[in-house]
């Protein structure tokens, strides 16, 4: 279930798709401040490796610049744009395998203004997001952080919801298992 403001979001990618459907090409710069963090990690929960999640959006955005009115077709804006950006992902890491060089997972950081044990935190879930299988740390970032619909989901995957259920199940057992030392040390702690 969408809460409001991922509706809120949603409606604001679409707003934007419109503008940029219409040959405002200003649009495309809102579109990109807008949505820039967002897709960057979920790039990168792809790619695992940041310059290449940067790649991956910049050839996006390439592409939103080249066919707009795409984007401003689509049913749902943003899946199709998060659809993009994975595709454009899922090439660099093709690419990568051929060329028998793919990167090494690369932190993901996080705000200064966060304490310590907020960062300790994160990094502990992010590291255990990267122990899953990339089609459901995908599936994990994209329902909780995007607050997607498993139907959502599966458009931006290409798979049917009850699959991207699956995954999303699978990968919060693993979650739990690998994350279950630190839950004990904050409860013990």
């Amino acid at each position: 279930m969408m809460d409001a403001s991922t509706s809120h979001f949603s409606v604001c990618v679409a707003e934007f798709a419109r503008q940029l459907g219409q040959g405002e090409m200003c649009a495309l710069a809102k579109l990109y401040d807008f949505t820039a963090s967002r897709l960057l990690r979920y790039a990168e929960t792809l790619t695992r490796n940041r310059e290449d999640a940067e790649d991956a959006l910049q050839a996006a955005m390439v592409r939103m610049t080249l066919r707009p009115k795409a984007l401003a077709g689509a049913d749902h804006p943003w899946p199709y744009f998060l659809k993009v950006v994975r595709n454009e992902a899922l090439k660099i890491l093709r690419k990568k395998r051929a060329a028998c060089s793919l990167a090494t997972v690369a932190p993901i950081g996080v705000t200064e203004s966060c304490q310590l044990d907020q960062q300790e935190a994160n990094a502990q879930i992010r590291a255990a997001i990267r122990e899953l299988p990339p089609a459901q740390g995908e599936v994990v970032v994209l329902k909780i952080w995007e607050g997607m619909t498993f139907l959502e989901i599966a458009e931006v995957l290409g798979e049917s919801p009850n699959t991207a259920a699956s995954r999303y199940r699978y990968a919060l057992e693993k979650l739990t298992h690998i994350l279950q030392p630190m839950a004990n040390e904050v409860t013990y702690a």
